[in-house]
């Protein structure tokens, strides 16, 4: 519309008739950080690049494959009877954020960033190991840019409790600085594997005691069915063909394993075999071994139990995915099935979970998973590590007003430079008023009507003051309702006199 009148005619004026809406930011959207095969897109690095994928087929054309991990033979000799194979291997050599992501996509998991630190496998700069020093501070910087990250999980930092609970503590200060996101961790168990005091007090000495509302920690770790046996053969053993003719004791190996070497023989001057033709000649005597050999069936499902044991944060990540597209981000995610998960590697019993769930002296919540019989494996607790806290001790409390709070600071984003007066005042007022409406419809917040759900206040003498204005300063005041857990259903029973 023109801003002056001197030419005669007609002028249009088009006035808005609603106030701006506000649109519910994302809130299923992990970013998993740690450690890949490769990190290549169009041939540009992505490490130390949050990159977006939205499947496990798009993450292997990113990121490739799992890692390859070696196992080694303690006891070679067979002196007990029957022959036990115990199986060693250097806990930092163990890169878990491959199987941990298809554990993750398997319990509900949809688009999700990864974040690689390094590559592995064979090559000049590969990783071997994992390195606390990979773990800048500056991966915190990038991971803030990207600001629809709403979960951090760290998976392959999970072996080491002095680095871990250190860097635990960093994401959480991370999170409380962003005030848009929560971290996902794992207690990492007692070296003895029985110890649950041990494993709790080390967890909630290491974890600290900042912005612990920012954080949810799930224990135990759990058998998973996620790698199948024809994923591994005697490669995945630090050792070489001639080697298992010593270690299984059964007759029949030397002779076949004799033919599979003679058939395999290189020629001299001739060129190498190529990748694939390895892994298919590998498989020929893995097959034939599997045929010929217990004590080699045996070896083999062990690795494979080895390999299957995951730390859960990766599948709550997929878990709270899951509630939030199905359920909405309000409702607990707890009481929920796991998928792809045969049992936690320690059955918790509900004595040993009240102090997990309720610690006086810390206020240290730590969630349970547990098995239920004919219920399957059970989360079983939705507490933040702030479980002493009348406001945030809830996971879904922390994240609907995560929701809400970044929905209504992006919204309110078009009315900065607006003249501050009573217009702008009651734009804004209406446009949350109308948001926070729906959600109370949808199920988000307590109360029979709106008016028990909510309150909305903007305004000179309400909110703020005329040296507000003259400062240039807008209050706005919401006050909502937040729904709650029933995390204790109390059933009384009384008998009633014969009334006849």
């Amino acid at each position: 519309m023109a801003t002056s009148f001197k030419t005669p005619g007609v002028y249009i004026n088009e006035i808005n008739a609603f106030p701006n809406s506000v649109v519910a930011v994302e809130t299923a959207m992990p970013v998993f950080i740690g450690y890949t095969e490769k990190a290549d897109r169009n041939g540009q690095s992505l490490i130390g690049v949050p990159t977006a994928v939205d499947s496990m087929q798009e993450y292997t054309e990113f990121f490739g494959q799992g890692y390859h991990h070696i196992f080694c033979l303690t006891d070679t000799t067979h002196k007990i009877q029957p022959f036990t194979p115990a199986l060693l291997t250097d806990p930092a050599t163990i890169f878990y954020l491959y199987n941990c992501l298809r554990l993750s996509y398997a319990n509900g998991l949809g688009r999700c960033y990864i974040m690689s630190l390094g590559t592995y496998g064979n090559g000049p700069n590969k990783k071997t190991s994992v390195d606390i020093a990979d773990f800048p501070d500056t991966v915190f910087d990038e991971l803030a840019k990207t600001l629809d990250i709403t979960m951090v999980v760290i998976p392959d930092f999970v072996n080491n409790r002095e680095v871990s609970y250190g860097l635990y503590r960093k994401v959480l200060q991370h999170c409380s600085a962003t005030q848009s996101r929560m971290g996902i961790f794992d207690v990492i168990p007692a070296a003895d594997d029985t110890s649950h005091a041990d494993t709790f007090d080390a967890f909630r000495t290491g974890i600290g005691t900042e912005a612990l509302s920012y954080g949810a920690a799930y224990y135990p770790w759990l058998h998973t069915s996620l790698v199948q046996p024809g994923e591994i053969n005697f490669t995945n053993l630090a050792v070489t063909a001639d080697d298992l003719k010593t270690i299984l004791p059964e007759e029949k190996v030397t002779e076949v394993i004799t033919k599979w070497q003679a058939a395999n023989a290189v020629a001299v001057g001739v060129a190498p075999p190529s990748e694939a033709t390895i892994n298919g000649q590998n498989n020929i005597l893995h097959q034939a071994l599997l045929a010929c050999s217990p004590t080699y069936v045996q070896l083999m499902d062990e690795i494979c139990n080895r390999i299957n044991l995951l730390p859960p944060a990766a599948a709550m990540a997929g878990i709270w995915c899951m509630v939030d597209n199905t359920r909405g981000v309000w409702k607990a995610p707890a009481n929920v099935s796991l998928s792809v998960v045969n049992a936690p590697a320690v059955n918790i019993s509900a004595e040993e979970q009240q102090t997990m769930n309720v610690d006086a002296v810390t206020g240290k919540s730590i969630n349970a998973i547990r098995v239920f019989p004919g219920q399957g494996t059970l989360v079983w607790g939705a507490r933040t590590l702030d479980g002493n806290s009348q406001d945030w001790r809830y996971i879904n409390v922390r994240r609907t007003m995560i929701m809400i709070e970044q929905s209504l600071k992006l919204a309110c984003k078009a009315y900065v430079f607006e003249p501050n007066t009573t217009n702008t005042w009651v734009s804004i007022k209406s446009m949350i008023h109308n948001f926070l409406t729906t959600l109370w419809q949808q199920g988000a917040l307590q109360g029979a009507k709106p008016e028990e759900a909510f309150a909305v206040q903007v305004g000179l003498g309400s909110t703020m003051t005329a040296d507000d204005i003259l400062n240039g300063i807008s209050r706005v005041t919401v006050m909502v309702a937040l729904v709650r857990p029933a995390e204790f259903i109390i059933i009384t029973f009384e008998q009633l006199m014969q009334q006849s």
